[in-house]
């Protein structure tokens, strides 16, 4: 295997892997809180048919990725007042937003199916890009892709140097003290929440004006379900969620790895790995439940009223 091929084959785990990172990112500052939000793929959806809709008919690109987070925050506002305000169970209110983000994406969208649009184009960074094996891959991106990058290494900076990061941790881990201490915790999962369907809706954005510049049915294909399991593959831990995001991003080209190597592996199959990869990740955690009980947040899922 050559230098091009590997840097060739990095280039797209990266590209494939940023909307998996995006969304666990998200997602992990929901869990941190204590939140569980299933709707992810809803959102994901409903951000990437607004975002798409919008660029197409405005030109712009940037306006379009600003208004799929906004559509992102929309649906999650909705998951946030029956949830946190009404005290409904998460799954079963994260279930229902991620149905009806679906099938609302496909009725807005229906219009709007494989129409064409520029999208994002890669901007490789001078000499940078040149690096042999890595260049392509952190300095030969999009712009989308530079902006998940720098997400990371805000949210990685805020949960584990700031002082936000310990009060979302705080009310993640025990509510009850935190609103002792006098800490708002219906405002920070709140506030979390809303973050969290901001990031999905930018996901979604970057599927339908970066990825692939176009807009199709349920075209997340089960990412938001993906990174969910994600956040548990990497046992809450912000570095442990980029490494998964961009392994589960490498399972998903292995596909087109196989036939630029000539290998008679049927590409169908290959294109099951990462799903498949799920459901493993998912089963042997699910055998080890002391350890990922030991690293969740204490209260995940759990509802809170004060006073109560």
């Amino acid at each position: 295997m050559d230098i091009d091929l590997l840097s060739n084959i990095f280039y797209a785990m990266v590209r494939c892997g940023t909307p998996l990172l995006l969304v666990a990112l998200g997602e992990l500052i929901c869990e941190k809180s204590g939140v569980l939000n299933l709707g992810q793929e809803g959102m994901m959806l409903f951000g990437a048919v607004i975002g798409f809709i919008v660029a197409l008919n405005s030109g712009n690109l940037w306006l379009g990725v600003l208004l799929a987070m906004l559509a992102g925050m929309l649906l999650s506002s909705l998951f946030a007042l029956v949830a946190l305000v009404f005290n409904a169970n998460q799954v079963a209110t994260g279930l229902a937003l991620t149905i009806f983000g679906v099938g609302l994406s496909t009725f807005v969208g229906a219009a709007w199916v494989g129409k064409p649009l520029a999208g994002f184009e890669p901007v490789a960074i001078p000499y940078l890009s040149e690096i042999p094996l890595i260049g392509r891959m952190l300095f030969a991106q999009d712009l989308l892709v530079y902006l998940s990058f720098a997400l990371f290494a805000l949210v990685a900076w805020v949960i584990l140097k700031s002082r936000v990061g310990l009060i979302i941790q705080a009310v993640g881990e025990s509510p009850e003290a935190a609103s002792a201490m006098g800490l708002p915790v219906l405002g920070v999962r709140a506030l979390a929440v809303l973050f969290g369907g901001a990031i999905a809706g930018l996901a979604g954005a970057y599927l339908s004006l970066a990825y692939t510049p176009m807009w199709a049915e349920n075209m997340s294909a089960g990412r938001g379900w993906i990174a969910l399991a994600l956040v548990v593959f990497a046992s809450w831990r912000v570095w442990r969620l980029l490494l998964g995001a961009y392994l589960f991003g490498l399972a998903s080209i292995l596909h087109l790895v196989a036939q630029g190597l000539g290998l008679a592996i049927p590409s169908s199959l290959l294109a099951m790995l990462p799903y498949v990869a799920t459901i493993v990740v998912l089963v042997l955690l699910s055998r080890d439940a002391v350890r990922t009980r030991l690293y969740a947040p204490v209260s995940l899922g759990q509802p809170w009223q004060a006073g109560h």
